[in-house]
């Protein structure tokens, strides 16, 4: 886990080094949001996951750091089985840093969407209750910002 991890700028950190970063903004009463996307391809699918650090006291914007996967696309095509994936690597990584910092106020943003357009809408229930029942509140889009914008710029 400590080897592809990024800070916004590009400069590859260490995970542990982020877990004190993290640690440091939670006791600055900041926020933490935690969000995945991924763009599948004929025969990979590429996977980020954002950790977003936003709210805090001393803070004007906010920081993220990412961590980027290409893996063969093996199920992913399918939409429903891309999007859990998502929601499982955020929930993997919001229960590692709850578990360091139980007191952290901990955001998982799910990219799904809740308009009549979205194909996605029909999995908010179940999607959002598996994040409810890991411990987290979630978002989803529009509000789902650390999925939706930040996640999905690595993904490219």
């Amino acid at each position: 886990m400590n080897s592809s991890w990024f800070s916004g700028k590009g400069y590859e950190i260490d995970f542990d080094d982020i877990l004190l970063e993290i640690e440091k903004h939670i006791a600055n009463d900041g926020g933490v949001f935690i969000g995945t996307d991924s763009m599948p391809r004929i025969d990979m699918c590429t996977f980020a996951t954002a950790i977003c650090l936003h709210g805090a006291r001393d803070q004007s914007g906010g920081r993220y750091f990412y961590k980027r996967s290409i893996e063969r696309n093996e199920g992913f095509s399918s939409l429903r089985y891309r999007i859990m994936c998502e929601v499982q690597r955020s929930i993997d990584i919001g229960i590692k840093i709850m578990s360091l910092n139980p007191d952290a106020s901990v955001e998982i943003h799910i990219d799904i969407g809740s308009t009549a357009k979205s194909k996605t809408r029909g999995l908010k229930e179940a999607l959002g209750g598996w994040a409810l029942g890991a411990g987290f509140e979630y978002k989803i889009k529009p509000h789902a910002w650390a999925s939706a914008s930040v996640a999905d710029k690595h993904t490219k």
